[in-house]
């Protein structure tokens, strides 16, 4: 098979475009496959999410078939493979959209100063608050970052710039392992080690921060590990030409370059952990009254703090049930925050290029 010669005559029979969509057909569109697919699911059934699927498969027919004809098979193909793109990012948002209504919806009208400033100690009824999970929350989580980001840290430190042989092998076995433990087996594994030296039946606020721990060095190993990957091996060089020792060049060349992606993750392992449920539960216990000694006693959180009050919301059932949706409200907020913070920290940590 021969190509065609770069000439004129060597192009004839190459078909051109027979014209352009205008910009506002995929709108439209996108537009009639939503009406179409509310008209038919409104006759056999109405349901949303039947008709986000109906319109996705309308929407992908409808734009294909227009582009083909219009402008032909090549630029019907990149249409169609955008319009898949789209539609998945669309269909992927949308029960992240309708979780965050959902809570603001149910949540928002408890958002009161009541909430944050009291307990549920001798609360039977209407009232109470958030208080002493939200404190329990940031007590035990800050206790896990404190132990986990230095190891963590450290770890993806040896693995990257000084691991070699059996060992390093070793210890990226153990954080791969680590990665998928289920969060109940962390949370048994800090009943186990309290129960040692504390007696069976042990609840206490410190062994939630270990077992809180445990799943989260794992991430923070992962993240730092692949930041510090993405570091050139020619700064290092660089730094070595000059004379600079290795840990000096670590510390001075490698960490801040990459500090920026090593918040991140540290913060995408913080939100991994503060919603957890199962490892508090049977390691931190729950109680209704404020505890600020993390090594003393029971201390709510707000996950089983939400857990316990749709499980058991009391009488009347809806002052549970509206506290338990204004926790998760409240958890969802903490959650944000914490990005937002990691955002500002990278962003004022990270290597400027000017």
């Amino acid at each position: 098979m021969s190509l065609q010669p770069a000439t004129r005559e060597g192009w004839r029979n190459v078909p051109a475009s027979r014209g352009v969509l205008s910009r506002s057909t995929a709108p439209a569109v996108l537009a009639g496959s939503l009406v179409a697919g509310a008209v038919v699911m409104s006759i056999v059934g109405f349901n949303w999410y039947g008709v986000a699927l109906l319109a996705f498969a309308l929407n992908l027919v409808g734009i294909y078939t227009l582009s083909r004809r219009v402008e032909g098979s090549r630029k019907a193909k990149d249409r169609l493979v955008t319009a898949v793109i789209s539609s998945s990012f669309v269909l992927a948002v949308v029960p992240l959209v309708s979780l965050l209504v959902t809570v603001v919806a149910n949540g928002w009208h408890r958002l009161d100063i009541e909430l944050f400033s009291s307990d549920m100690r001798n609360v039977l009824g209407p009232g109470g608050g958030i208080k002493h999970a939200l404190i329990g929350t940031l007590l035990i989580t800050a206790v896990a970052a404190l132990m986990s980001v230095p190891i963590g840290v450290l770890t993806a430190i040896y693995l990257v710039e000084y691991g070699r042989g059996r060992l390093s092998k070793l210890v990226t076995f153990l954080v791969d392992v680590m990665t998928g433990i289920p969060s109940i087996v962390a949370g048994l594994f800090a009943v186990a080690l309290f129960s040692i030296f504390l007696g069976l039946g042990v609840r206490i606020g410190f062994g939630g921060s270990v077992a809180l721990s445990v799943l989260m060095i794992p991430i923070v190993v992962r993240s730092t590990e692949e930041m510090l990957r993405l570091v050139p091996h020619e700064l290092r060089e660089a730094s070595y030409a000059l004379g600079v020792p290795k840990w000096r060049t670590v510390v001075k060349v490698v960490l801040p370059t990459s500090v920026a992606g090593i918040v991140t993750g540290i913060t995408l392992a913080i939100a991994r952990v503060v919603g957890e449920t199962a490892p508090l539960l049977v390691i931190a216990g729950f109680t209704q009254s404020t505890n600020t000694n993390i090594f003393s006693g029971r201390m709510m959180t707000l996950p089983v703090f939400v857990f316990n009050s749709f499980t058991q919301p009391g009488s009347p059932r809806s002052e549970g049930i509206d506290r338990a949706w204004s926790a998760a409200l409240a958890l969802i907020a903490v959650v944000m925050l914490l990005n937002l913070a990691a955002r500002l920290i990278s962003r004022y940590f990270s290597p400027k290029t000017r």
